[in-house]
């Protein structure tokens, strides 16, 4: 049985609400306690103290959270984990810390670093790396679908394309521009070729008679970069052109591109030149069967405002100053 990314993390949170269930006390034997001035507690697997502020991972909750560092009765939990200590530790604990290292090595792995403080996020398709008033921020690229029109007028939403020879039909998408506008002359875009861990194994394309196969085992998808051209308050994405034979070809503006791969069946897009200012688009090709009618489209453009919902740098951590005496600093 194959195991995608989403099945996986499906298994190990029903696994974490099972055990919350079957057994509410082997979180409190596996865990450390944090331990508050008010009298509570956190059940923590490690801290550390970052300035006034004290990041700890929860037990319970399997996440980094933070509190003030004046909130943390050091002395009552140092003296807790002492008493602790003297009764004997747990082999379970051990197996544990083990296991929330090995968690967050293969999450370190899903997200690749591509500049400092800069993660790709593992749940994301595509995502751009761009530059805005000297930041360095990432920036997800939605996605979109085509629409293949014949000309003149006619319009067929995800349709096959009844062959006419010599007719002409445009791949388009609404509007002149992306949400998203790179800031960058050569933008740097991200491609998550598990795709969130959900391949669709029939991806619909933009001209073809029935559904398109899956690639060949081991051969990788092939996404390429493509030039969209205004026209009549749309973006064209491509053009089809019915043969005599009434075989349609397919031709796109591709950019050439560097790709190189990453961790986490990331890929790496890089164009070999600066890109005009205008529209662009992510495609995924078919092989013989065209274009994927799903794109992740975006823009290029110095002067547009800032993205959305870009995702910053994260600071680097403080080096945490010397605990004072009977205070601890870390796990």
């Amino acid at each position: 049985m194959a195991w995608t990314l989403a099945s996986r993390r499906l298994a190990a949170r029903a696994l974490a609400i099972w055990l919350g269930l079957a057994s509410p006390l082997l979180a409190e034997q596996l865990a450390k306690r944090l331990i508050l001035k008010d009298g509570s507690y956190q059940l923590v697997t490690k801290w550390e103290v970052k300035g006034e502020r004290v990041r700890y991972f929860s037990a319970e909750r399997s996440e980094w959270e933070e509190v003030p560092n004046s909130l943390v009765d050091w002395a009552a939990t140092e003296q807790f984990q002492k008493d602790r200590d003297a009764r004997g530790s747990l082999p379970n604990s051990v197996a544990l810390e083990r296991e929330t290292e090995a968690e967050g090595a293969r999450e370190q792995a899903r997200s690749p670093v591509v500049s400092p403080g800069l993660r790709l996020p593992s749940e994301a398709t595509v995502v751009l790396f761009d530059q805005f008033n000297s930041q360095p921020q990432l920036a997800e690229l939605e996605q979109s679908g085509v629409e293949v029109t014949r000309r003149p007028s006619k319009s067929v939403l995800h349709g096959a394309i009844n062959p006419v020879a010599g007719a002409k039909q445009d791949i388009e998408l609404e509007g002149l521009h992306a949400r998203v506008q790179a800031h960058l002359p050569r933008p740097v875009i991200y491609v998550n070729t598990d795709l969130g861990g959900d391949k669709d194994p029939n991806p619909e394309p933009a001209r073809s008679a029935g559904p398109a196969p899956p690639p060949p085992p081991g051969s990788g998808r092939d996404f390429r970069l493509v030039h969209l051209e205004p026209r009549a308050g749309r973006r064209v994405v491509g053009e089809i052109k019915i043969g005599l034979s009434g075989t349609p070809t397919e031709q796109e503006q591709l950019i050439s591109v560097d790709t190189a791969p990453l961790s986490g069946g990331w890929v790496k897009l890089t164009p070999r030149a600066d890109l005009a200012v205008g529209e662009y688009a992510v495609v995924e090709m078919l092989g013989n069967e065209g274009m994927n009618t799903q794109v992740w489209d975006f823009g290029v453009n110095p002067s547009a405002a800032a993205n959305p919902s870009a995702i910053l740098p994260v600071p680097a951590p403080e080096a945490p100053a010397p605990a004072p005496v009977g205070k601890a600093q870390s796990e």
